[in-house]
């Protein structure tokens, strides 16, 4: 029996120190992440649930035994992917229902005097026009460098090559730089 007690504890150790591991991993990309997640469309309440989701493949791809290249790159990738599905999901969901989705408020609203809050709410009206009329693809790029994402990073969330993500960030700044000049 006491045998049996070493055993499960050796095996718990590893299991131990991988929750650890995940745990701060959690705590570094989950506002990074869910930030990404409602950039997509995503209400924070099925946000926090595809957080959950990410880290607890996280954790079950870490005790497979799987890669440890790039983690905060596949965190990325796998909330994407899962961002995805319940786009499509909401998307077939809304078609049954005929009901538009609310994405509700966007972000904060800072309280300037009324002048400069008029003015930093036409700015910030502006640029989200000049970026919601990119390219999906384009927005993504822009909204994973926001996060702070490394280009390489990028390439692979999107599955895209490292040149297109350089390319379409170059060229999404150099629009958003003209438009804001008109």
């Amino acid at each position: 029996m006491e045998k049996n007690l070493e055993i499960e504890i050796e095996a718990s150790a590893p299991a131990a120190t991988l929750a650890d591991e995940v745990t701060a991993l959690f705590h570094a990309d989950r506002a990074p992440l869910l930030r990404y997640l409602l950039s997509m469309g995503l209400s924070v309440a099925v946000g926090e649930e595809v957080v959950q989701e990410v880290f607890l493949s996280l954790f079950q791809h870490l005790r497979r035994g799987k890669s440890r290249e790039n983690l905060r790159g596949w965190i990325f990738r796998v909330g994407h992917n899962l961002a995805l599905k319940e786009r499509h999901r909401a998307a077939r969901n809304r078609a049954s229902r005929q009901q538009p989705l609310n994405l509700g408020n966007q972000g904060p609203c800072h309280r300037l005097d009324p002048e400069q809050s008029a003015a930093e709410s036409q700015n910030h009206r502006r640029l989200l026009a000049i970026v919601r009329a990119l390219p999906s693809l384009d927005q993504h790029c822009l909204q994973l460098r926001a996060e702070g994402l490394r280009y390489r990073d990028i390439a692979q969330v999107l599955d895209i090559s490292l040149g297109s993500v350089a390319l379409i960030l170059s060229r999404s700044i150099l629009k958003a730089t003209q438009a804001d000049a008109l």
